[in-house]
């Protein structure tokens, strides 16, 4: 269901499509039609709300029938007016944040820095920094982690909304069982990854405009630093930056099927990984990784494992081809 944001209840969107897909409709066909125990005797409730929302018609028949309004013209009807309630919100809350700037910026010394204590806290304020992304996230990943399920998510609604996510990922995360194929979920949903043996922080930037740096992760004792627009946000913008072009970049094909053993391969090796960790990644014996990362040094004719895997990534970034070309 998908349509409680212009007011209609489950129940509500349900009938509707119901009349969409069978109108015109009597009560008894669609108390016949209408799925869920004690659904059948809110009909009448549920065809006056629609009636009074301007999706559904009532004919002067005797049974009375029912029809379902145009979706392109009912359903527009709606969103112009949950637009409308939208942009009002907007400005209020535009007008709210220019209040409170500028209540913080006559502060003495100016509101830089907000604490921010208790893991709950701190998990509402990142998924509300996230939600209110416009144009990019950049993250340290680092450890305590939070929830994996609820932070892939989070990334997903990000990707799905066209924000750009950046993520540096410490050589720790990908050691951890199902790492690797969770890295290349995201490259498939669009994420840019990179790894570093280590990060300074865990540090989340939102835009230009915020970074959430996590200071505690442990229950009831978690903390964490919101910075606001100052010269600490550039400078740990900057500090993203230039860590950002130190890492190495994950070269994961990230699609559904699962990419070629020899390319995780390479991605494992760069990160600097032992070989009894990339067999667990791989999914395969210690010594079957063994013989398989002295091949790949032996084909490129390397000395060590990490430049095995240089040499390889190098090779596999000339052979793949431009995502456009001009004419």
């Amino acid at each position: 269901m998908t349509l409680e944001a212009l007011g209609l209840s489950p129940a509500e969107e349900q009938l509707y499509e119901l009349l969409v897909e069978c109108s015109p409709a009597t009560l008894d066909r669609l108390a016949a039609g209408f799925a869920g125990p004690g659904l059948p005797a809110l009909l009448p409730a549920l065809l006056t709300g629609l009636e009074n929302k301007g999706l559904v018609n009532r004919l002067p028949d005797e049974p009375a029938r029912y029809v379902a309004v145009a979706p392109d013209v009912a359903l527009d009807a709606l969103l112009t007016v949950a637009e409308e309630g939208l942009a009002r919100a907007r400005e209020r809350a535009a007008d709210l944040d220019d209040a409170f700037q500028q209540r913080a910026s006559g502060q003495q010394p100016p509101l830089v820095v907000e604490v921010i204590t208790g893991a709950a806290a701190v998990r509402q304020r990142l998924l509300q920094l996230q939600r209110a992304a416009r144009h990019q996230v950049r993250t340290f990943s680092q450890p305590p982690y939070f929830d994996r399920h609820a932070s892939v998510a989070a990334h997903r609604e990000l990707l799905d909304r066209g924000i750009t996510s950046r993520v540096i990922y410490e050589r720790d995360f990908i050691d951890r069982p199902g790492a690797l194929r969770l890295i290349e979920e995201m490259i498939g949903a669009g994420q840019l990854a990179r790894v570093l043996p280590s990060l300074p922080m865990k540090l989340y930037l939102v835009d230009d405009r915020f970074a959430l740096l996590v200071l505690r992760y442990e229950s009831p004792d978690s903390a964490a630093l919101l910075v606001h627009p100052s010269g600490l946000l550039e400078a740990l913008s900057r500090l993203f930056e230039g860590t950002w072009e130190r890492a190495l970049p994950m070269r994961l094909t990230g699609s559904r099927e699962a990419p070629q053993d020899d390319e995780r391969l390479i991605a494992l090796l760069l990160t600097g990984l032992t070989d009894e960790a990339i067999a667990r990644q791989l999914g395969i014996g210690y010594r079957t990784a063994q013989r398989r990362i002295a091949e790949l040094m032996a084909r490129l004719g390397a000395h060590t494992r990490f430049q095995a895997g240089v040499q390889a990534a190098r090779s596999q970034a000339r052979s793949t081809p431009p995502r456009c070309s001009s004419a």
